[in-house]
């Protein structure tokens, strides 16, 4: 599977990378599998779109995401 980190240049956008990626992509990403990507988009932790009949992972939303995680894993820890 070909990623948006691996995207050459006629695939990206004027901002560097695809602003949106499949849930397997986004998957890959964070190194999770595709259910558990499909239920953080269905719980709507991470961001995403319906374009058609596709739902897209919006790529700023998994940098939230992870975001999110380091904030709560720092706060539990202390």
């Amino acid at each position: 599977m070909k990623l948006p980190i691996d995207a050459d240049k006629s695939s990206m956008s004027q901002f560097g990378y695809p602003m949106l990626v499949t849930v397997e992509e986004a998957a890959v990403l964070l190194c999770i599998g595709r259910t558990t990507a499909y239920e953080l988009v269905m719980s709507g932790n991470l961001k995403s779109v319906k374009v058609g009949r596709r739902r897209l992972v919006v790529r700023e939303g998994i940098r939230d995401y992870v975001g999110e995680l380091l904030r709560t894993q720092n706060t539990s820890a202390l």
